[in-house]
């Protein structure tokens, strides 16, 4: 349906060279928009445009930091220098610090996490706002990627769970103030997803035990994210902001072991 389409929009989408920001780099070029790919592995980010624009869409690698202010307000100059603006920002950049609990985790380790997963994601839309106003744009759209660790999660995530819970709130408290510039901000939270990074813990032997807590009995796939994203990336959500997606099969509702 034209109404989920990205035709003629500038996407951009932080943390593209791998897992879901590669994915949905892919997604969204064959809903027709022109995908801005950022991550700090230029390489990685060159090879996956070349492989879209292969495909017959559009799409451009722009080498980001998420961890550097003056990185990311050059990715966005790109964006509305070259491009007249942008019309969908996916904060995608996130990192994990392993199986770590509160005790265990150390400093350096915590900074990495919650400047990667958090402060990111807020300065990047800060920056963004700025420029949107600035070049008197009245329609913006930014889509954080959350987790539903945000609301559930396990022994040995500690750091992570943190910095999703607080994206979460970020998105509510982002989309409250920026709807007067014509922002909306909304999450997507994808429930356990098969990827490289998730298969240590999905593919162990406690995987089947594991898997039980999820009432359609399956973990994720990338593509059960595709409808969700296009749903917030597109004007089929033009009256939703503050919104948290969750997608996860049911595990967020499931009833907790006794």
């Amino acid at each position: 349906m034209d109404l989920f389409g990205l035709e003629g929009k500038t996407v951009a989408v932080t943390g593209a060279s791998s897992g879901f920001g590669h994915h949905f780099a892919g997604v969204m070029a064959r809903a027709g928009a022109h995908v801005m790919l950022g991550a700090r592995r230029a390489d990685r980010i060159e090879q996956r445009a070349a492989e879209l624009r292969d495909a017959g869409g559009s799409a451009e690698a722009i080498p980001l930091d998420v961890l550097d202010r003056t990185s990311i307000e050059a990715f966005l100059d790109h964006a509305f220098e070259k491009h007249g603006g942008l019309d969908v920002l996916v904060n995608n950049a996130g990192v994990e610090a392993g199986a770590k609990t509160y005790v265990g985790i150390d400093e350096e380790d915590w900074d990495r996490v919650i400047d990667t997963n958090v402060k990111s994601a807020w300065l990047t839309t800060k920056l963004y706002s700025e420029r949107m106003q600035a070049a008197g744009k009245t329609e913006g759209n930014v889509i954080n990627i959350a987790s539903i660790t945000a609301f559930r999660t396990i022994k040995g995530q500690f750091p992570y769970a943190v910095s999703k819970a607080a994206l979460v709130q970020a998105t509510k408290v982002m989309a409250l103030e920026g709807a007067k510039y014509g922002l909306r901000v909304n999450a997507l939270a994808p429930g356990y997803i098969l990827t490289d990074v998730s298969k240590v813990l999905l593919e162990s032997e406690r995987s089947p035990t594991f898997v039980k807590g999820i009432p359609m009995r399956r973990y994720g796939e990338f593509e059960d994210l595709d409808g969700p994203l296009l749903l917030l990336a597109s004007d089929a959500s033009r009256y939703m902001t503050g919104s948290i997606l969750v997608v996860d099969g049911g595990h967020v509702c499931a009833e907790l072991p006794g």
